[in-house]
């Protein structure tokens, strides 16, 4: 098999799934969740659990795809600077292990969700606390993922216009979505936005269509051979 043919239809392929997975996940938990109410996003989440769970599944998806497009872009990007290539995987690895614990507390919160519905959703009773908890700390979680999300990508980001694989259009295309959500991601971390809010995820929607935009690109062009010639010749 042709590996210059079949690595970037790889890529292309697990960045449109990234992409896709990642947008469904947050579509379903925005329709739940109402940052300012405790009490309806816990009734909300257990009147749709199906939706919750959709969103966490999701997000395991997605970290599978994050962990192949890692993995792939590392061997592909290597040469033109192995130590920060090192480092982009390294921040990706450790980016999937929050987001998998964090979602560890977004499951716990649609089970405290549904036992605070069968309770009779009593007013300042201890599952509010318990709910509060769980959602501010998946919220945290998601935070600190985005952080490592973003600087894994800047780094993958910078190899990938250096090596020129690509038109330089998608390498600075991804840099300055990464560096919006970068900002967005601060505001969440120091609490002046919400992780779910609507500045948090406008900031964050660029790399949407980057995803996509690079992934079919991939699937469809490939990379430009004669770069890959004269980076091996």
């Amino acid at each position: 098999m042709d590996s210059n043919k079949f690595t970037p239809r790889l890529l292309g392929i697990v960045f449109v799934i990234q992409a896709v997975a990642s947008l469904v996940s947050g579509l379903m938990s925005r329709a739940l969740i109402e940052s300012d109410n405790i009490s309806n996003t816990m009734i909300n989440i257990s009147n749709a659990p199906g939706k919750m769970l959709g969103s966490i599944v999701g997000e395991l998806i997605t970290a599978i795809a994050i962990i192949l497009l890692a993995v792939v872009l590392y061997t592909t990007l290597k040469k033109q600077n192995k130590i920060i290539a090192r480092w982009a995987l390294g921040l990706r690895i450790t980016e999937v292990a929050v987001l998998a614990v964090s979602r560890i507390f977004a499951f716990s919160l649609l089970y405290t969700s549904q036992l605070f519905v069968k309770a009779g959703a009593p007013d300042s009773s201890y599952f509010h606390t318990l709910g509060s908890l769980f959602y501010e700390s998946a919220s945290y979680g998601y935070e600190i993922n985005m952080l490592f999300f973003i600087l894994g990508g800047l780094l993958f980001y910078y190899l990938l216009l250096k090596s020129k694989y690509v038109p330089i259009v998608f390498p600075i295309w991804g840099i300055t979505a990464t560096s919006l959500a970068f900002i967005g991601t601060l505001l969440g971390l120091f609490g002046i936005i919400g992780a779910f809010s609507v500045t948090a995820m406008a900031l964050a929607l660029p790399n949407l269509p980057f995803e996509l935009a690079i992934g079919v690109w991939l699937m469809v062009k490939g990379f430009r051979l004669q770069e890959i010639k004269s980076k091996s010749g």
